[in-house]
């Protein structure tokens, strides 16, 4: 207890039954990596680590988990799932170091009476074999129920008496899978309420799965109907739709649970979450609860503006708890207030009137569906400012740009200078070479030399996206001195052409 609060046991078996979802293999060296984190940095009270006989990777990835934790004393919160097999599972759990063993028996009278085809009574006698042999070798003993959830609905007597048997047998916990995800929160309360009242010196562990995405819900329900211990994953990982997720239920525990308590240090849960991305290739949703890029990012302005006034928006799951920060995303939606936020965080203050024009800049990217991160603000608020500061007597009212396979690529441009429009077509290396080509078509037209192109610089901003924007940098010679003009976009050769621009409106009209 803790504080007068129930303590729930949290047993992650991210390697284990994580391990299970199609095209997820982990090595040996991740997976220690993996259990190292959990137990010192995210404190959860045990860990799965593995299948027992699954295969020689398999084994000596468990050595070398239990060759760790025997070190740091932490043997006896590192579990394997085992079989009723009689010698093999024990012995394999022995040559593996090995010390708490997680049985898999049958939950449910149609799992054993169609697949193991025998009656309770040789079922049970087979599972006490292992027992007395494994607590013979030291080895201490969990019992799993498998499809546990489908036998309370259709085989309840059967269960009722399994259990009665296991009470008589040296064991340390049941534990109570839905194996097949089929569980509805009411359902997991009532089954789980009863089997505690019925069995008060039983220790009972809940292990969901989420095919009907009920998992966290029904975790909060086997809690709520006093379960002593949880099976949970990281990112959710698991066979089919996954298990129930590590993060999402400590988070929902934490906040509408006051009676009980974990030894789940919040904080952490972001890290380990994008490390098990990372080492399993299965990449995580966005939006996903608590671990998602975007579950603290704000993109609706009224929502920005609510956060400024009294926290309108907030709830409990604020960032700071697990290590993240908020933020504001920049789009269509955006508004002032979300704009203002980002400004404030990279320590930019601008007037009403150049807010107003960066926030529409925003507004127009966003209609093109580009992603604008806050890395990318200085960058728009530069062009969007210089561009202010230039009359615009010429304009690049339209340009066809073409790039063909064994063909020089070729532009049509129609431009206007002091409202007089001229029309060109050129040829050149590039594409902004062809746009040269036939603007200098034009300037001869108006008999004005153009300034000299010296350098051409093209980059991204530091953090941003590189396919929301790019920045465009040209250094120009003209009459002895240079000058620098800048064009932003997401396409590298527009942002040339809007540098260009720039340049033909800050000569003089008249050479």
């Amino acid at each position: 207890m803790k504080n007068n609060k129930r303590h729930i046991e949290i047993m992650d078996t991210t390697l284990r039954d994580g391990e299970q979802m199609s095209g997820v293999a982990f090595s040996s060296s991740e997976k220690l990596t993996i259990a190292q984190l959990l137990l010192n940095e995210v404190k959860v009270d045990r860990i799965e680590i593995a299948s027992a006989r699954v295969s020689e990777g398999e084994f000596q990835a468990v050595k070398k988990i239990t060759s760790w934790a025997a070190e740091h004393g932490l043997l006896d919160r590192v579990e394997v799932l085992t079989f009723v097999d009689g010698e093999t599972s024990v012995n394999w759990m022995i040559e593996s170091g090995a010390k708490v063993m997680n049985l898999l028996t049958k939950g449910s009278l149609n799992h054993l009476t169609h697949q193991l085809k025998k009656k309770p009574t040789e079922h049970f006698a087979d599972v006490a074999k292992v027992i007395t042999l494994a607590n013979s070798k030291g080895i201490s003993v969990n019992i799993y129920l498998e499809d546990w959830s489908n036998g309370m609905r259709h085989s309840k007597e059967y269960v009722l008496q399994y259990i009665d048997f296991l009470t008589t047998q040296p064991i340390k916990r049941v534990l109570l899978p839905d194996t097949l995800g089929i569980l509805i929160p009411s359902e997991t309360f009532a089954y789980i309420s009863e089997l505690v009242a019925r069995y008060p010196k039983l220790h009972f562990d809940f292990h969901a799965h989420n095919d009907y995405d009920l998992s966290t819900a029904n975790v909060l329900e086997a809690v709520k109907a006093g379960v002593n211990g949880l099976h949970l994953t990281i990112n959710g990982m698991g066979e089919r739709a996954g298990n129930a997720p590590l993060a999402s239920a400590v988070a929902v525990m934490n906040d509408y649970l006051p009676e009980v308590h974990t030894n789940v240090v919040e904080k952490s849960l972001y890290g380990v979450s994008k490390l098990v991305e990372t080492f399993s290739g299965f990449r995580i949703s966005a939006n996903k609860p608590v671990v998602g890029e975007n579950v603290f990012t704000q993109t609706a302005g009224i929502h920005a503006d609510g956060d400024k006034k009294n926290n309108l928006y907030y709830n409990d799951l604020i960032p700071e708890r697990f290590g993240r920060q908020r933020k504001y995303a920049l789009g269509k939606t955006s508004g002032k207030a979300n704009i203002e936020n980002n400004l404030q965080q990279l320590g930019i203050r601008l007037s009403d009137a150049d807010l107003k024009k960066v926030t529409q800049r925003i507004i127009e990217l966003g209609d093109r569906k580009e992603m604008v991160t806050q890395a990318d603000l200085p960058y728009i608020i530069s062009d969007v400012l210089d561009s202010n500061t230039i009359e615009a007597r010429v304009q690049i009212k339209n340009y066809v740009l073409t790039h063909s396979k064994n063909l020089k690529p070729s532009v049509t441009l129609e431009i206007i200078i002091d409202g007089e429009s001229f029309e060109k077509h050129a040829q050149g290396d590039g594409q902004y070479d062809a746009f040269v080509n036939a603007l200098k078509k034009i300037y001869k037209i108006k008999k004005i030399e153009l300034p000299i192109l010296t350098d051409y610089t093209v980059r991204i901003p530091p953090g941003g996206n590189s396919d929301a924007l790019c920045e465009t940098i040209i250094t120009w010679l003209h009459n002895g001195k240079e000058f620098k003009t800048r064009g932003l976009d997401s396409d590298q050769t527009v942002a040339a052409i809007k540098a260009t621009e720039k340049m033909l409106n800050s000569i003089p009209p008249n050479l």
